[in-house]
């Protein structure tokens, strides 16, 4: 049985994901918090298996609730939001990057549309993260392995491709950090994320590193040094080396943007001289793309099981054995600088 806390302060709200998570038998809401202070004390006492936090409440806001609760008693929490302008989205990535596990959209409630797809996903989300190991901060202390030349580019890289799902926000932060605004190569990039939260990853991602992150434009020209994140609901790859293909094909393994579609494109497109990356996320998007990949010559990292927050995309890459070297977070950036050649020293962003 999961045990699940819920801090919302808006009673219709808080019934609403209460029969959405016991509608699923092996769920059972134990404690309800109307404020961020009530949260952060029932987690304390009664050490539920998942705290699912609003962000706007009282006396205690659901960012600073996030930061105590990783703190005092460490717990699976998982972000639900109403408000998706940029300001809502970059609180909510501030609080993944103290800890929570993923970001979800509130759901409106069994009027909308929508609302089957809505709590099949929001109660998936919510068993998956309640099984996470809880990683409060990655460690920053490991040393770079000597290069090993079995896994040395046979060509120079022109291109990255990043996959990554649950975890990703603060995985891609840590990555990107690691590397210069004078990259010599543009990035590619698939974050499954909630319905209007690109933008303000692409945002908070640009505001903390080096480079500068956008959401990608249909034709757009690829530029050195720029990491384009795929748009809500559009598929990311390529119409030739230089140009952006985005586009409103079919889900593929039932994710649209697809890190299988990314890669596949990239593999097709650049050869030997691509690289992919695999981060922490639920599922196996992506395994089938860096296929492509591996069989077009290229160069494969995938993010390693102790610092992923759910081991599931890098995990059936590496079951299927096809990642060129598996690596801690914080020894991918470093390693795509020493693919790529030598770089300018980086200042890593505060926290990393």
């Amino acid at each position: 049985m999961i045990r699940a806390l819920i801090a919302e302060d808006s009673a219709t709200t808080l019934e609403l994901l209460v029969n959405m998570l016991e509608s699923d038998p092996e769920i059972r809401v134990v404690a309800r918090a109307k404020n961020g202070a009530e949260a952060v004390a029932l987690t304390k006492t009664i050490r539920p298996d998942v705290v699912i936090m609003d962000i706007h409440m009282p006396v205690l806001d659901g960012f600073r609730a996030t930061r105590q609760i990783m703190i005092e008693s460490p717990t699976p929490i998982v972000i639900v939001s109403a408000t998706l302008d940029v300001k809502q989205v970059d609180v909510s990535l501030h609080a993944l990057r103290l800890g929570a596990l993923s970001v979800l959209e509130k759901p409106f409630g069994p009027g909308d549309a929508n609302f089957p797809e809505t709590c099949d996903r929001f109660i998936e989300t919510v068993r998956a993260m309640s099984a996470v190991k809880v990683v409060r901060r990655w460690a920053t202390d490991s040393s770079m392995p000597p290069p090993d030349p079995s896994v040395e580019p046979r060509s120079a890289p022109q291109i990255i491709a990043i996959g990554a799902s649950t975890g990703g926000p603060t995985a891609l932060l840590r990555v990107l950090s690691d590397l210069p605004a004078s990259l010599p190569v543009p990035i590619l990039i698939v974050q499954h994320m909630a319905p209007g939260f690109v933008a303000g990853l692409a945002n908070w991602l640009s505001d903390g590193t080096a480079l500068k992150v956008k959401v990608a434009e249909q034709g757009e020209r690829l530029e050195n040094g720029v990491a384009y994140i795929a748009p809500d609901d559009q598929h990311l790859g390529l119409l030739d080396r230089r140009t952006i293909l985005v586009s409103t094909s079919p889900a593929c393994g039932g994710f649209r943007p697809s890190a299988t579609t990314l890669f596949e494109s990239v593999a097709r497109t650049y050869a030997s001289s691509a690289v992919a990356v695999i981060l922490t996320g639920m599922g196996d998007d992506g395994c089938t793309g860096l296929g492509a990949v591996r069989r077009a010559g290229g160069r494969i990292i995938a993010q390693d099981e102790a610092t992923s927050v759910v081991f599931g995309m890098p995990g059936a890459a590496v079951a299927a054995g096809l990642p060129t070297i598996t690596l801690p977070l914080d020894l991918i950036g470093p390693r795509l600088q020493a693919w790529l050649g030598p770089q300018p020293t980086v200042n890593r962003v505060k926290g990393f």
